[in-house]
């Protein structure tokens, strides 16, 4: 088969290697479609903490069952799927509550043992497979995985208002927190970014107001907006230096900041307001099996999300994938790529 490999910071080759061998518990998929994520891009521009090259590209994927292993039970050939792209170790403190997200010893597509899903081929355990309806293209069923890291966002909340909540980033995680905010009731929500064309998605999503920072005085704009409250919750889904003091500004007396983007580089935090105003500063670490659950419910109960398809290559196109995604020289919210196409 197929797959996509980072060979080289910034270079994509493509090669042939065997189609995966299943366990009893697994299941083989005929990758239709896969997504371009921020952390692809961190292994393309060789900044991953973990992947390094020689690696598959990809955890994002939908596609049809087309062998099914000896202990699998409610799966079967034909079947529609998508697959929650990590494996615990099912030992762990984190494990035994379901918070495979937390392990520290999973197991994600692209490193030792398991393919990345930039492949004509993938295999996975049943236990982390999920079905797609059949009204559901393939290219939105790979938007269920960044929905879940949405929608795990969102379930990290404890403020019980649902009155308002700023969401500052609109790239693809943003505006897919806005879609799972809305669908989870959230009544006034906010988003920012530095894109006038995110912002126009946002808005047609239902943002109530959108702001761009760089031209926009984002903390007066939300004050004036909330009468001076502030907002029940700021949701972080980007890394400008100074976004997490431009959080606890926004956020009223006992309200919350959630971490959402990776930042992986010091940045200034005036602490005083977190103090003052008695803030909560919670992280959100990608998702939980019900998050993925909650995520894939949304997808097929027929939510419109085909607007954030923005480009669609394929499998030979990797490169230039990832080069649409890293440069945004064009309009781009996700990036598709299609491989074993009907």
């Amino acid at each position: 088969m197929k797959a996509a490999y980072v060979v080289d910071k910034e270079k994509v080759e493509i090669r042939d290697i065997p189609v995966p061998e299943i366990k009893d518990d697994e299941v083989l998929i005929e990758v239709r479609t896969v997504g371009v994520c921020g952390s692809d891009l961190h292994l393309f521009k060789g900044t991953h903490p973990f992947r390094k090259p020689p690696a598959i590209l990809g955890h994002e994927v939908a596609g049809d069952i087309v062998k099914v292993g000896n202990n699998v039970k409610n799966l079967k050939i034909g079947d529609r799927v998508t697959v929650e792209p990590h494996i615990g170790c099912g030992e762990c403190e984190f494990c035994k509550q379901d918070l495979v997200n937390l392990c520290t010893a999973k197991v994600a597509p692209g490193t030792t043992g398991w393919n990345g899903t930039f492949a004509e081929y993938f295999n996975a355990p049943e236990k982390y497979v999920h079905k797609i309806a059949d009204g559901v293209s393939y290219e939105i069923a790979t938007l269920i995985e960044p929905l879940a890291v949405a929608v795990h966002a969102v379930d990290r909340i404890t403020v019980k208002e649902k009155d308002t909540l700023a969401i500052l980033g609109s790239g693809t995680v943003g505006l897919l927190t806005l879609v799972a905010a809305r669908e989870m009731g959230y009544k006034n929500i906010i988003c920012t970014d530095t894109q006038e064309f995110n912002l126009e998605m946002a808005k047609k999503q239902g943002a109530v107001l959108t702001l761009n920072p760089l031209k926009d005085d984002v903390v007066k704009e939300i004050r004036d907006f909330t009468n001076g409250r502030g907002v029940d919750v700021a949701l972080i889904v980007a890394d400008a230096k100074n976004i997490v003091d431009q959080a606890s500004s926004i956020v009223r007396k006992r309200g919350e900041v959630g971490m959402v983007s990776m930042i992986t580089e010091q940045i200034p935090v005036y602490p005083y307001n977190f103090v003052f105003n008695e803030l909560t500063l919670f992280g959100a670490m990608t998702y939980e099996t019900k998050d993925f659950v909650k995520a894939t419910e949304i997808v097929n109960s027929g939510v419109d999300l085909s607007d954030f398809v923005t480009q669609v290559l394929p499998l030979e196109k990797s490169q230039e994938a990832l080069s649409i995604l890293s440069e945004k020289k064009e309009n781009v919210v996700k990036v598709i790529v299609t491989t074993n196409t009907k």
